[in-house]
């Protein structure tokens, strides 16, 4: 379990990021959420992150600036100190083609933003829930 993780959140929409920001500031989960506006940002943070922290989670985008989703996600899959990270591609796509790309690059799974404050509302906590307390990840080495 992964109670003490991290959760990242990189998305560039404002307007989604205060609602998950939102949402997690109504939630009972103690775990620190980290949030960054595109995957070069969020690649950095992985790279700097102290030895002693744990990511738990990362809700990612797939439609940024600077360095999209589907890149960001290759790059840490590649990389043997982050793949174990579980990545969880959020975003308003629902192409096959976008689909069948995030699996190939080893996302961990895909959805689809709901459209409404409390259908985001359930997916967050439900992947939180899933994620960070019933699920077990390898330890950090």
């Amino acid at each position: 379990m992964n109670r003490n993780a991290s959760i990242l959140i990189c998305d560039d929409d404002e307007d989604d990021l205060y609602l998950v920001k939102s949402i997690f500031n109504d939630t009972k989960f103690s775990n620190q959420t980290v949030y960054l506006k595109n995957g070069a940002e969020l690649l950095e943070y992985l790279q700097n992150q102290k030895k002693d922290t744990s990511v738990g989670l990362v809700l990612l985008d797939l439609n940024m600036p600077k360095m999209d989703g589907r890149e960001t996600l290759r790059l840490i899959k590649n990389n043997p100190e982050l793949r174990r990270i579980p990545v969880v591609i959020l975003t308003t796509s629902n192409a096959p083609q976008d689909i069948e790309k995030c699996y190939e690059l080893g996302a961990n799974c895909f959805m689809t933003k709901p459209s409404s404050y409390e259908g985001l509302n359930d997916a967050i906590k439900t992947l939180s829930k899933f994620w960070l307390e019933l699920s077990y990840l390898p330890i950090k080495r």
